[in-house]
Parts: C-alpha cells; sequence; structure tokens
C-alpha cells in the first residue's frame, strides 16, 4: 500500500526545494513569500493527513530548524533565506529526519564551499588563508588578513541543503518502502 502522506511530503518538499535552487543559484537570494508558501503547505500537509496533532509536529519541526540554524545566520555562516527555507521545510519533517537533512546538508555544503573557493582563489591562496587561520589559533587572536576575498565569498547554499535532505530521504526506511510499493505498483 502507497503512503500517500510520505508521497505528498516529499512531492511538496521536491517542489520547493526546486524553486529555491532556481532563485539561490541565479539571483542568490530565496524569497519570503516562497519560504512562506511551504511553511503554511507543511502546516496544511500535516493538518490534513493527522489533524491537529499534525499541526503540532509541523511547528515542533519548523521551530527545531529555527533553533538550529538562527546561531549559524547570526555568526553569518548562513543566509537568512537559507534558514526561512529549511523553516519551511522542517514543517514537513520529523524531527530525526530534518537533523539527519540539515547533518549531511552540511557536509554537502562543506565539499561545495571548499570547492567553490580553490576554483575562486585557487589552491595556493587558500592554502595561505588556512595558514593564516592557524597562525590565529595559535597566537589565540584575531589577525585580519591581507586580502579578505575570500571571507566575503557569497555560496548558494540552498543546493547542499537540497542534496542534504535527497540523501537524508534515500537512506529513509520508509521512503524505501514507498519507492519499492511504487514499484510494485506500476508493473503490476
Amino acid at each position: 500500500m502507497i503512503d500517500k502522506f510520505l508521497l505528498t511530503e516529499l512531492i511538496a518538499i521536491a517542489i520547493i526545494f526546486s524553486i529555491a535552487l532556481y532563485f539561490d543559484l541565479r539571483y542568490q537570494r530565496i524569497p519570503n513569500s516562497l519560504c512562506l508558501l511551504g511553511l503554511i503547505t507543511g502546516i496544511a500537509v500535516q493538518f490534513g493527513f493527522m489533524g491537529l496533532n499534525g499541526v503540532g509536529s509541523a511547528l515542533l519541526g519548523a521551530g527545531l530548524a529555527f533553533i538550529i540554524l538562527f546561531p549559524l545566520y547570526m555568526f553569518r555562516l548562513l543566509g537568512a533565506g537559507d534558514v526561512k527555507l529549511m523553516i519551511a521545510i522542517g514543517a514537513f519533517l520529523t524531527p530525526a529526519m530534518l537533523v539527519w537533512s540539515l547533518l549531511y546538508g552540511l557536509v554537502f555544503g562543506a565539499i561545495s564551499s571548499i570547492g567553490i573557493a580553490l576554483y575562486r582563489f585557487g589552491f595556493r591562496r587558500c592554502i595561505e588563508l588556512v595558514g593564516h587561520y592557524a597562525k590565529c589559533l595559535w597566537y589565540r587572536v584575531y589577525i585580519k588578513p591581507d586580502t579578505p576575498g575570500l571571507l566575503k565569498m557569497q555560496i548558494p547554499y540552498a543546493p547542499a541543503l537540497a542534496f542534504g535532505w535527497a540523501f537524508a530521504a534515500w537512506h529513509n526506511d520508509n521512503v524505501q518502502w514507498l519507492i519499492s510499493s511504487l514499484r510494485y505498483s506500476w508493473g503490476a
């Protein structure tokens, strides 16, 4: 039997991420209207399938995303649009799925950030910056770098968050069961 709730969630999240990817890659900005619509959709889907318990679950997921990501925004490690996007996505997810999505997103983001930095600034400049910060740690004092270009680099993070969610979803037992159920129903 096909889990209609999970299928609806997966389709809605995929649509939200697709639109966010377009805007983040093209304009380096995720529209507030998309985030708000995603949050409302998440609450509505949860309410439609699980009633008031679903609303509580949606608010828990959105609140957990806020609690985890807001400090990253405060330290300017993540943009406000990325935080709002994951608050909207959190309204669809269980807390465990949200945490795994964020952890995988962090790994994908680190890899893509290093790759983009190497591409834009070259290996030598990146190694110089790492050495600079190692010196800061050694002396336990912040020393302003000579050329802060690498520090001001903006990297679209929605792709990393989308890959993190997709990777977490792909390794989720319920999603695997849904995929096999869909294959079986289409093959029969």
